[in-house]
């Protein structure tokens, strides 16, 4: 007479009940891609080539639902008006769907700082150096008669009289305090005057003085985004490693007869630009 073994056939029914669909949710989970806080760092000055990058980099970033926040790591003394106005617009696209949160690690300065006004948190280390709103210009030589070059105006060789670039660049300069106050707010402690004056503070100075919001890392600026994002688990990505972009060929500033890099662009023209003094040569 056969045996029938009830309770070792109720035992595969259980562990195929219990383990197929633990199997299959594993199988499933592995396929989630892990949220990504994006890190998108800018360790030059802001020039064309630095733009096309950090602008590739952005686009990026909202393109791909799995970066749910980005960090902005700079090092940067700012650059030419017209890129770090083309990446301030994108960080505007960026952050109306993901929130940005700037690391600055040696500098923030002038064009670098305007784009961290507009993000939603500023990290700084202790001595950072930060701030330097305002702009600079290269102005045009006195216009003179070129006897080869016939031109049909007065201004067709430079494009305006000399005293056009002083209002740009006054216009400029009130454009940049708009985006301060604008990024900024009710943290800002100081008045226009202070912030016009285009110092530049270490990152306790601009704690006190709510040009940044707290001292930290690019470890606490990554916290900081995927929790403004709601995320509690999430990889960092640097988003440099995503895109692809051929090695600049220009140089953006000034090389001496000695092959030193000097802090001066090497084009005329209006920048948000910290140039740090030199040494004085006896």
């Amino acid at each position: 007479m056969k045996q029938i073994n009830i309770g070792s056939d109720s035992l595969r029914h259980a562990l195929l009940w219990i383990g197929l669909p633990l199997l299959v949710g594993l199988m499933f989970a592995s396929s989630i891609t892990r949220p990504v806080v994006g890190v998108i760092r800018l360790d030059d000055a802001i020039h064309a080539y630095s733009a096309r990058s950090m602008i590739a980099q952005i686009e990026y970033a909202i393109e791909h639902p799995e970066i749910r926040a980005v960090v902005l790591a700079l090092d940067s003394p700012g650059g030419t008006v017209v890129d770090t106005e083309a990446i301030y617009m994108e960080l505007t696209r960026l952050r109306e769907k993901k929130p940005v949160v700037t690391a600055v690690n040696g500098m923030s300065a002038s064009g670098a700082y305007y784009l961290s006004a507009n993000t939603d948190y500023i990290y700084a280390k202790p001595t950072s150096l930060v701030g330097n709103v305002g702009v600079i210009g290269y102005l045009p030589s006195t216009p003179f008669i070129f006897e080869d070059i016939i031109s049909t105006g007065p201004y067709k060789l430079w494009g305006a009289p000399r005293d056009s670039d002083m209002r740009q660049i006054e216009m400029i300069k009130q454009g940049f305090y708009e985006a301060v106050i604008l990024g900024r707010g009710e943290r800002l402690r100081i008045g226009p005057e202070t912030l016009l004056r285009g110092q530049i503070w270490i990152g306790t100075e601009a704690l006190h003085i709510g040009v940044i919001d707290e001292l930290g890392t690019e470890t606490d600026a990554a916290n900081k985004a995927a929790d403004i994002a709601n995320v509690a688990h999430f990889d960092v990505i640097d988003l440099g490693t995503m895109v692809d972009l051929p090695p600049s060929s220009t140089e953006f500033f000034i090389q001496s007869p000695q092959g030193i890099r000097l802090p001066y662009p090497n084009k005329a023209g209006i920048y948000m630009l910290y140039i740090p003094p030199l040494p004085v040569q006896e």
